[in-house]
């Protein structure tokens, strides 16, 4: 899944015009504490603008009881207020995610002893900084407020015979926060 979404990121990138030493890749490191595939591509158009994009997936039970399902895409435009893929930035980032959640609490949005099957979408702004390590390497850390909207299925768990109802919530607060790891292609 990592290798098919680096090749369309990258596909995209080149069609774009993007040259080599403007592009980096990836992965932050707090969703592979949670054993949550991911990978970013960032493409820098100019010294103070570039555009991210990361992708996440976690197809797997946390243990018997409990599990976090989900998919997300984060697109996000950077300013950079010294030069790109160096030092502090300020974004503007949108989230996609579509997610599966049985027994578990995620934001303020959902609790435990319930399942959940739906989707969310909205966006924030975010603040960033990169720390330049050698000419390839970066490691970046970054977090973001924002407005989220939840559209879902709601039921008991495990599940009742009576089945789920529809929901819809929304939530402010963080909607992003990393520490990653970058290699910039030269």
């Amino acid at each position: 899944m990592n290798k098919i979404f680096l090749a369309i990121l990258l596909s995209l990138c080149i069609g774009m015009g993007a040259k080599a030493q403007t592009v980096a890749v990836k992965s932050n490191i707090l969703y592979d504490a949670t054993a949550t595939a991911n990978l970013g591509v960032e493409v820098a158009f100019n010294k103070h603008w570039s555009l991210d994009l990361s992708g996440n997936y976690n197809g797997w039970d946390i243990v018997d009881d409990k599990s976090w399902q989900h998919w997300m895409v984060q697109p996000e435009a950077r300013y950079w207020l010294h030069e790109k893929f160096n030092g502090h930035y300020f974004g503007v980032h949108a989230v996609y995610m579509d997610y599966d959640i049985q027994n578990g609490s995620f934001m303020s949005v959902m609790k435990k002893d319930f399942a959940y099957d739906g989707t969310a979408y909205g966006g924030g702004i975010s603040y960033g900084y990169q720390l330049y390590l050698s000419p390839h390497w970066n490691i970046e850390f970054s977090a973001g407020v924002g407005y989220l909207h939840f559209e879902y299925d709601k039921s008991v768990y495990p599940k009742d015979e009576e089945g789920g109802y529809k929901y819809r919530n929304s939530y402010f607060g963080p909607t992003k926060l990393g520490i990653s790891i970058m290699y910039i292609i030269k």
